[in-house]
């Protein structure tokens, strides 16, 4: 029998990266399983690799009422949900005086305001118990120059991991979050950067982790599988950092 047998989940951002590689982990163990994603393309491929017995939403992160059809749609096809994976997030590295709100207000959206909301309106179906489980980021922790903006809305979801839990633990709800270091997914692509830029990025970066890595998707996923599972009962506000040694 599976980690997860019986459970049903929600993975926001499961079409790429470490939510599509989450999702794949989740099936293993016996999960049902939906997720969401923004690109048709992606939400596709991400079918094909996972099974028609997978609900693929298509939703904005940071829009409030796209949180409302995604709700509707677990709810009509599970009824209730045992598991919500935050997942979906952007990410944009540039100094102090290269924002504008517009760019402001769209991280901050996406990253903070839409996963809030989401488990908002999630509330009247989530099971007792429920594991939810936010994906941060080892950008919450450490003072990389560019990353003030994502940095910020990563912390956001460290806070919420523990006042949510607070006011949600009585309901048999709990929340952890996993904050990764560098991982090897699409999301560096997405930068904004030339491809010389990204690379220089990258081995910048990668020079700064006392593993000497990038971190695998895979090795995210195992922690949000145990985090799922009823393995972590006990685990209730708490976040794990899976950075490779680089907030040391």
């Amino acid at each position: 029998m599976g980690r997860l047998s019986g459970k049903r989940a929600l993975i926001t951002g499961g079409t790429t990266g470490i939510g599509l590689e989450t999702a794949k982990q989740f099936l293993a163990e016996g999960a049902r399983v939906a997720i969401t994603g923004t690109n048709p393309a992606n939400i596709q491929q991400a079918e094909q690799q996972l099974g028609p017995d997978v609900l693929a939403v298509r939703a904005d992160a940071g829009s409030v009422e796209a949180q409302s059809a995604v709700v509707q749609a677990v709810k009509d096809k599970f009824g209730s949900l045992d598991v919500l994976v935050i997942n979906a997030g952007i990410a944009a590295l540039k100094p102090v005086e290269a924002w504008d709100e517009a760019a402001f207000d769209q991280m901050i959206a996406t990253n903070v305001k839409g996963p809030f909301f989401l488990i908002q309106k999630l509330l009247p179906i989530l099971a007792n118990p429920t594991s939810i489980v936010l994906n941060g980021s080892v950008n919450a922790h450490v003072g990389m120059p560019n990353s003030s903006v994502y940095g910020a809305s990563k912390a956001a979801l460290v806070s919420f991991a523990r006042t949510l839990s607070g006011e949600l633990i009585s309901r048999g709800i709990r929340i952890n979050v996993i904050s990764p270091g560098p991982i090897s997914t699409p999301l560096y692509g997405k930068l904004g950067l030339p491809a010389a830029d990204l690379k220089t990025v990258a081995a910048s970066i990668q020079s700064q982790v006392p593993a000497g890595r990038f971190g695998q998707p895979s090795e995210i996923a195992k922690a949000f599988v145990f985090l799922a599972s009823d393995e972590s009962a006990f685990t209730v506000g708490g976040e794990l950092l899976i950075d490779g040694g680089l907030s040391l």
